[in-house]
């Protein structure tokens, strides 16, 4: 792993509930390298991104106020793989950078690095020392993301259709949270792979 620290790789689908693990990781004091974050500042007006995404796409994706227009992208790139694949060619190495740079600044044992498309990203299970999916049934996952509102049932099945099957998923986990319970069950298990996290990151025999 390139990364000065350790550093656990945390994914999930739209309605898992990874915002919530991740949120539960952070309460002990763990840092999180957001990667949606880090893809939105790079797209944010002026950003490091703008230029290439400017050449890339032409001056109808970039808004007025010199940022890229995000709805008009993610319609393109959701109806041509070859357009969405372009702009990952883009994206994915700055984020990438940026991850491992703020990975090599942390101050916690280990750091989290939440990246929702880390299955469809073959590359981020080089750089993590494990993988940990959050988990849950199809129509537990669109029932949240329903209630939790922004997106319609047809949109979020387009969101699901676009991301990694859950089998994909499961498939590349070394750890899996469950979240088809209670909310203090999820957390149990957030707190049973922090102590796991910690003595990888702090084996025993290091310490005096």
């Amino acid at each position: 792993m390139n990364a000065a620290i350790p550093g656990i790789g945390l994914t999930g689908g739209i309605g898992c509930g990874k915002s919530t693990v991740a949120a539960r990781f952070a309460s002990h004091g763990i840092e999180i390298i957001d990667t949606d974050a880090i893809s939105r500042a790079l797209t944010a007006p002026h950003g490091t991104a703008i230029p290439a995404l400017r050449h890339a796409f032409g001056e109808e994706a970039i808004t007025p106020d010199g940022g890229l227009d995000r709805p008009r992208m993610r319609s393109l790139v959701f109806a041509n793989p070859a357009l969405r694949k372009q702009l990952e060619n883009i994206l994915h190495p700055m984020i990438e950078a940026e991850s491992l740079r703020l990975s090599a600044a942390a101050a916690s044992p280990y750091v989290i690095f939440d990246v929702p498309l880390l299955a469809e990203t073959g590359r981020w299970r080089t750089l993590c020392l494990r993988i940990c999916v959050v988990d849950c049934p199809r129509e537990l996952q669109i029932t949240r993301a329903l209630n939790r509102g922004g997106h319609t049932r047809s949109e979020i099945e387009a969101i699901l259709a676009a991301q990694a099957r859950r089998e994909a998923r499961q498939a590349i986990a070394d750890d899996i949270i469950d979240n088809s319970g209670t909310l203090e069950a999820l957390y149990a298990q957030a707190d049973a792979l922090h102590a796991r996290y910690l003595a990888l990151a702090i084996p025993a025999d290091s310490i005096r």
